[in-house]
């Protein structure tokens, strides 16, 4: 099992001078005590324009603070927001690397297209182009980690000339590679891209383990044509998460947050926000049943957790908040459901709490997920890498069977400075130059 904590950074209404500073320093003092207990992660979100859900707009100064007060804790994007008009590839391959150079090679690097008509909006980013920019740049970022110098970029909505894009990363080829998730078609997309899936779904555990299954299925399988060159095979499951020994205790400090956060992430993906006006904790106060979020249903009956609830007709969402036993159980029901679905791989679990904002309830979330190895890709000598065919713990698949490899599609080399040659070509003549795998 392997924990961490996540921050989206919620500042419900209403707001003091000082609200912003303390949410931001309280965290960082977070991140610094979770180092030192031996949690193993630490995620936070980029969201802009979204008051009260995230006020986490910039996570690489986040990270690059939490980098200097910890040693051990990695780092993660969870995630970078992908479109160029938002951030550009070269200045995303820029932050990544310094920070994996600052903080000794911690960082996880988590991707996404963003979804929200605030931020889509906010930026220029037509909704029906993001998928196509997430895959531009996250070609155009894994090659700007490894080529040199970055034989430049002539596609749909990027074009750069060569540019040596430095630093480079301390992690070889680069960091662990992932992607948000929101639907079960989204973690599909994962794994045929061999990146790790960050699924934000509250899901029960038998529900999870057809997910997993699904996931390592393609991620094992000819299908799979990774997106960078190392493969990163990993899922993650969030659930709101407070513990205390006293259920009742638990219940009333965490549901509220968990109720606050999924509430939020409604109403800026699919209700009416009024830019500067929207109350958005008053308005959860007042139709926070209506909106499947009942308080009245959730209770301390000592009964195992489910994540979520139903009840008179009334939905609620519970996850990960109660007694020490009763979370033990949860993840273990995790555990034994991705063993019976037939994943080898062990799981891990994830506690994420947050502040308790300013005026407003606490917020714990958790997630648990199949782990990845120990070991790091190797970076073999040479002008580049092959992107890595997956070997897992027990030696399935064998380095010649099927799994994550794009060179095998490739009838013939290129250049990969060839100004004819495609982005997607010149990738797989450096992934066929030499040969990496994930132990």
């Amino acid at each position: 099992m392997r924990f961490g904590i996540f921050y989206e950074h919620q500042l419900p209404r209403p707001w003091g001078p000082d609200a912003e500073h303390r949410l931001l320093s309280d965290a960082l003092e977070q991140v610094e005590l979770a180092d030192r207990a031996g949690i193993d992660y630490v995620w936070e979100v980029e969201h802009h324009f979204l008051e009260e859900y995230s006020h986490s707009s910039a996570p690489e100064v986040f990270l690059a603070a939490a980098s200097q007060r910890t040693r051990q804790i990695r780092l993660g994007h969870g995630i970078v927001q992908a479109p160029s008009a938002v951030n550009h590839p070269a200045r995303i391959a820029e932050r990544i690397a310094t920070l994996d150079l600052v903080s000794d090679g911690r960082v996880e690097f988590g991707t996404g297209e963003s979804s929200s008509a605030a931020e889509l909006g906010g930026f220029g980013v037509p909704r029906e182009a993001k998928r196509a920019m997430w895959e531009e740049t996250l070609d155009a970022v894994t090659r700007m980690f490894t080529e040199d110098p970055f034989a430049g970029y002539d596609g749909d909505f990027l074009r750069m000339p060569p540019r040596n894009v430095v630093p480079k990363p301390l992690q070889k080829p680069h960091p662990p590679l992932w992607v948000a998730c929101s639907r079960r078609e989204t973690i599909h997309l994962a794994a045929r891209s061999g990146v790790g899936a960050l699924s934000f779904s509250f899901v029960e555990p038998e529900d999870a383990a057809h997910w997993v299954t699904e996931y390592y299925d393609l991620i094992a399988s000819e299908e799979c044509v990774p997106r960078g060159f190392a493969v990163n095979p990993n899922v993650a499951v969030v659930l709101p998460m407070m513990l205390h020994p006293d259920e009742a205790t638990a219940i009333d400090r965490g549901i509220d947050g968990a109720h606050f956060f999924g509430y939020s992430l409604g109403h800026y993906y699919g209700g009416t926000h009024v830019v500067g006006g929207t109350d958005l904790w008053q308005s959860f106060g007042e139709d926070r049943t209506e909106q499947g979020f009942a308080r009245e249903i959730v209770s301390p009956t000592a009964a195992p957790l489910a994540v979520r609830l139903l009840q008179a007709g009334l939905g609620s969402l519970r996850g990960a908040i109660g007694t020490p036993a009763q979370v033990t159980d949860l993840i273990a029901r995790y555990a034994g459901e991705a063993g019976r679905a037939g994943c080898r791989r062990p799981i891990r679990s994830m506690r994420m709490p947050s502040l308790p904002p300013l005026g407003g309830p606490g917020t714990c979330r958790c997630a648990s997920w199949p782990g990845r190895p120990g070991a790091r890709p190797a970076s073999p000598p040479g002008s580049g890498y092959r992107r890595a065919r997956v070997r897992w713990p027990d030696g399935r698949p064998t380095a010649g069977s099927s799994g994550c490899s794009a060179a095998r599609r490739r009838s013939a080399p290129c250049s990969p400075s060839s100004p004819a040659a495609s982005s997607r070509t010149r990738r797989r003549a450096l992934l066929a130059a030499s040969s990496t795998t994930l132990a």
